[in-house]
């Protein structure tokens, strides 16, 4: 399991958890018809938790599976039907994940004509955020059931389990316990206090009627229940139950958390005929694509460029179109979010970037974590391709010229939780390159928003620190790269200045890229030209300095050798170098291809020229690299200015 600093000083084991990625984990993977083991980094074998699968591209009933009833029981979302038993299905909870058996039920591992595909939703056990209940019916309304959450519930899902024909039973804290709501069908809350007894759980306990999908006497429940904390005690909730009502329109409302969401359930409680709605950030929560599952059916993921749609920000998330699902005008609907996994630093480079040659097919490149922006490179000589993974899927920039975004769902496929590149069943050719990068807290963000032309504009990010380098670029139409570097200067009687990442000409300065405005730990102004142009769509990566992780550097030639220091105990994996004050290169090393004594391979991003590796301008440092001044790359000119990146 990844290791990240714990920045509150709780403990995930057994405590209030003090990291989402402890706690939840979206996991999309392939059936293979054989045992496999997800590890998503979950300990349900330690401390419990509930499974959600469902199978993709196929009619498949939603299957629920979770530590307590134990992992042979499942449970159909969709479905009335009664506790099933399977052997093959979740065969074991792990301390990282779980495993799976070879499925003959089609719901979690099948690989045939009609199902491959699946995608998963593990909830771990932990105070503030998720509890698992099971219970004996005794028929009598106002029974108190306990729970472990030490919050009140924000939403409670009940399943009777002893028998055929029994709905699932919904709680949510904005319709109270007055209201009836039912998880496998698309009715709206119904007024009837035989299901909760007009009552509101509490911190510790929660109420039941007399209705028999709740509590028949002598029938056997089970009951998931989900808090409602967005702030928690440090700022650090996870996990928010809520209402809002549409405007109708594309562009709102929004609603505000925060904190930024990776997972979004959502129902509309005025009209029945209306579905529930689940996206998530592995999947669905992008710019355009819906990529809809919906619990109350078995159908498959449904896909639409705009159907459904709800856009993730920094602080929370809204609408991106008028569907009655999500956005109909003055229609009201409720939710249940998770927060997205940017709250705990990484402890290691290795944790957010991965440099992979092409070794696989589907995905093409592999990481060994779910990657959200990756950029590979053909090393003979082509085009640089870039593209942020769960907010543009399918679609792609390059490094090195001004074009708007193309399109290829395959090279751009990030349709995997270990990688990115879907090349048809065929690999890469052996001479490319894929860099792969993690969004993380104090390391690295991507940051999608539309323009509107007023200089000063700040736009919310979730790097949880200032950003000391950023990446803009236009997605719609053709535009340069602009870059901001913390060490680039020019504020104050000047301006902010800006380099040009899809070309070599020299840094110059205007309010119109930065505002002349250093960005703050929450957000970046931009000006009213290439970085804010009116209705835009314009997309930001923005990289920071975090310790023993990163370096976000500048330094000055000397001529001959010197050592970068960037506070590394290992040396640097990735190096990015770029002269500030003439025209230069981006130069790229990495230790994949070679940061060795001798001939370091390097490529350059704002070039379609094949990868040099005749000269040695880089060497070796166990505290970040040294750089030597060769005419070949001049990285390293007497009184010259430079700035980097580098990555342990």
């Amino acid at each position: 399991m990844t290791l990240l600093r714990n920045l509150t000083g709780t403990s995930p084991s057994g405590e209030d958890a003090a990291n989402v990625e402890d706690v939840f984990s979206t996991y999309i993977y392939e059936g293979t018809n054989s045992a496999q083991t997800i590890t998503n980094g979950i300990d349900l074998a330690g401390e419990g938790g509930m499974v959600w699968i469902k199978a993709r591209d196929g009619t498949v009933n939603h299957a629920i599976v979770d530590t307590v009833r134990g992992n042979t029981k499942y449970l159909e979302a969709d479905s009335t039907g009664a506790e099933s038993t399977t052997s093959v299905g979740i065969t074991a909870f792990n301390s990282d994940g779980y495993a799976l058996g070879a499925d003959n039920t089609w719901k979690f591992n099948v690989d045939n004509a009609y199902v491959s595909k699946y995608a998963s939703w593990t909830f771990r056990k932990a105070p503030r955020f998720f509890d698992v209940v099971t219970y004996t019916g005794n028929g009598t309304a106002g029974r108190t059931i306990a729970h472990d959450l030490g919050v009140a519930p924000g939403m409670i899902i009940v399943k009777r389990l002893d028998v055929d024909g029994k709905s699932w039973q919904v709680f949510h804290r904005t319709t109270t316990g007055t209201k009836a709501l039912w998880l496998n069908q698309n009715y709206v809350p119904t007024t009837d206090i035989a299901y909760w007894d007009n009552t509101n759980p509490t911190d510790s306990v929660f109420t039941v009627g007399d209705n028999s999908t709740v509590n028949n006497s002598g029938g056997s429940f089970v009951a998931y229940l989900f808090a409602h904390d967005p702030d928690g005690a440090n700022d650090d909730g996870m996990i928010a139950c809520g209402s809002y009502t549409g405007n109708g329109s594309t562009t709102g409302p929004v609603i505000d958390l925060g904190w930024e969401p990776q997972y979004v359930l959502i129902k509309n409680i005025d009209e029945g005929t209306e579905d529930w709605i689940v996206h998530d950030s592995m999947r669905s929560l992008m710019l355009t694509e819906g990529n809809t599952l919906r619990p109350n059916l078995s159908t498959a993921e449904y896909n639409s460029n705009s159907h459904h749609q709800i856009r993730a920000t920094a602080i929370g998330f809204a609408p991106g179109d008028a569907n009655h699902s999500v956005n109909a005008n003055g229609i009201n609907y409720i939710y249940m979010v998770i927060r997205a996994p940017m709250m705990v630093e990484p402890e290691s480079g290795t944790d957010v970037l991965a440099v992979s040659t092409s070794v696989s097919t589907n995905p093409d490149w592999v990481s060994g974590f779910a990657p959200d922006m990756g950029i590979y490179r053909y090393t003979l000589g082509t085009n640089n391709f870039l593209t942020s993974v769960r907010l543009a899927q399918g679609r792609y920039l390059r490094t090195n010229d001004a074009s708007a975004e193309y399109t290829d769902s395959n090279a751009s496929s990030f349709d995997y939780s270990n990688g990115f590149g879907s090349n048809v069943g065929t690999s890469q050719p052996s001479d490319s390159i894929g860099l792969l990068f993690k969004r993380a807290k104090g390391f690295f963000d991507v940051v999608a928003y539309t323009g509107d032309g007023v200089l000063g504009r700040t736009v919310n990010h979730s790097l949880g620190v200032v950003p000391e380098m950023m990446w803009v670029k236009e997605r719609s139409v053709i535009g340069d790269w602009t870059v901001f570097h913390k060490d680039l200067g020019g504020a104050g009687a000047g301006h902010l200045k800006k380099l040009v990442l899809n070309d070599s000409t020299a840094a110059t300065s205007s309010d119109a890229w930065w505002a002349n405005t250093y960005p703050t730990t929450s957000v970046f102004s931009v000006g009213d030209y290439i970085t804010n142009t009116n209705n835009g769509t314009l997309i930001a990566y923005l990289f920071a300095t975090l310790e023993g992780v990163s370096k976000v550097g500048s330094y000055t030639g000397n001529g001959s050798s010197q050592n970068i220091d960037c506070g590394f105990s290992g040396g640097a994996r990735f190096v990015l170098i770029r002269r500030g004050d003439l025209i230069a290169n981006w130069y790229i090393w990495d230790t994949t291809r070679g940061i060795i004594a001798g001939n370091d391979p390097h490529l350059s991003l704002n070039t379609t020229a094949a990868e040099v590796t005749t000269d040695d301008s880089i060497d070796p440092q166990s505290a970040g690299f040294t750089v030597n001044q060769l005419s070949a790359t001049n990285i390293n000119v007497t009184s010259a200015t430079y700035i980097f990146l580098a990555i342990a």
